[in-house]
């Protein structure tokens, strides 16, 4: 047997049952018969197989363990949350009891020994669940612990801390597999290359959500990342990537194209709008495109979801003073129907094509 990851070895058992349905479909069917020793071959060598995978990999061997690691993802959620809060409120419920030497080998023992907690639970943890768990808390100790420090010093709030934060975030999230905590890590990334592009801009970091622009560089930034790095071994991070990266283009996209005052651009605002409404458009159109030949659904979901969001601000824009509320609504949903039924012919037309 080979050595996959754990989310590998959950997709393999999750086509095993699909084929150990499907096979008995089709053999209640007549489509197709084994001989005895073949299905008890077949039987045999799958049961062994996720017996070895939920004993070393701890992965859901049937619907009942699937439904129990729900609950047990969102216990290890709230468990971190919690965890944090209460941590954070214990700094503060005795911080002033302690002198300031006291107060920075306090921070610094517990971002150093959390971290450390972290790598030794995931050494021992194959479920993944108490290593979220520690990540988390860790992650938030950090946090914790710059803040706290600048505030013993009396150090200026810079965008600066953004980037250890997300560089913490990243290790974290790459060594114990979390999507959460690269979410974290993109959203702190993301941050801090829009406040360096504020600043460079001539304008204060804090007021980086007066100009959308700065969050463009962003979404190329991380639609590039998995292109340029090898994400397969870490399940949903490239998609995550690709995520973040439409929702950085598409929001600055649909913002500036009602608030041109916002733009670099030396023109006009009535411009400046016009250009981002047709650019609105053609960007969905190529997340749309590109999705569908890549494979990639979450960028054609994205594409789908922001080009609809793109067409009924268009249409609000149009119809919402000139016609009556009853006929404008009744539009809308004409409209979607159209849409549906379009959609619904190109999602045959893949079909067919496919076949």
């Amino acid at each position: 047997m080979s050595n996959p990851t754990r989310e590998q070895a959950q997709q393999r058992a999750d086509r095993i049952r699909a084929f150990q349905q499907e096979l008995a479909q089709l053999q209640a069917e007549q489509v197709v018969s084994l001989a005895p020793e073949q299905r008890s071959a077949i039987s045999h060598y799958h049961q062994r197989l996720l017996n070895h995978y939920a004993s070393s990999l701890d992965i859901d061997a049937d619907a009942r363990s699937r439904q129990l690691s729900l609950g047990m993802r969102i216990a290890s959620l709230f468990g971190a949350l919690a965890l944090a809060t209460g941590l954070f409120f214990l700094f503060y419920q005795f911080w002033g009891l302690f002198g300031e030497v006291a107060q920075v080998a306090i921070l610094l023992g517990s971002a150093l020994g959390s971290v450390l907690l972290t790598f030794w639970v995931r050494a021992r943890d194959s479920s993944g669940y108490y290593v979220k768990l520690a990540a988390l808390l860790s992650f938030v100790c950090f946090v914790l612990n710059l803040a706290m420090l600048g505030q013993i010093f009396n150090i200026t709030p810079s965008d600066k801390a953004l980037l250890p934060w997300g560089a913490l975030a990243f290790l974290l999230a790459y060594q114990c597999n979390q999507r959460l905590l690269l979410g974290v890590g993109i959203l702190c990334l993301g941050l801090f290359v829009a406040a360096r592009v504020n600043a460079w801009g001539g304008f204060y970091w804090l007021s980086l959500g007066e100009r959308p622009e700065n969050f463009l560089p962003v979404a190329l930034l991380l639609f590039g990342m998995p292109l340029l790095s090898d994400q397969s071994r870490y399940s949903g991070f490239a998609s995550l990537y690709r995520s973040m990266a439409l929702l950085a283009l598409f929001v600055p996209v649909l913002l500036l194209s009602y608030w041109g005052e916002a733009s670099y651009l030396p023109w006009s605002s009535a411009l400046i709008e016009s250009l981002y409404r047709v650019l609105s458009f053609g960007l969905a159109g190529l997340a749309i495109w590109l999705g569908i030949r890549r494979g990639w659904p979450e960028v054609v979901n994205l594409g789908l979801v922001f080009a609809v969001i793109f067409l009924y601000a268009r249409l609000f824009d149009w119809w919402w003073e000139l016609l009556p509320k009853y006929l404008f609504f009744l539009l809308l949903g004409a409209l979607s129907v159209v849409l549906l039924v379009l959609l619904q012919r190109w999602r045959k037309r893949g079909l067919g094509g496919e076949q």
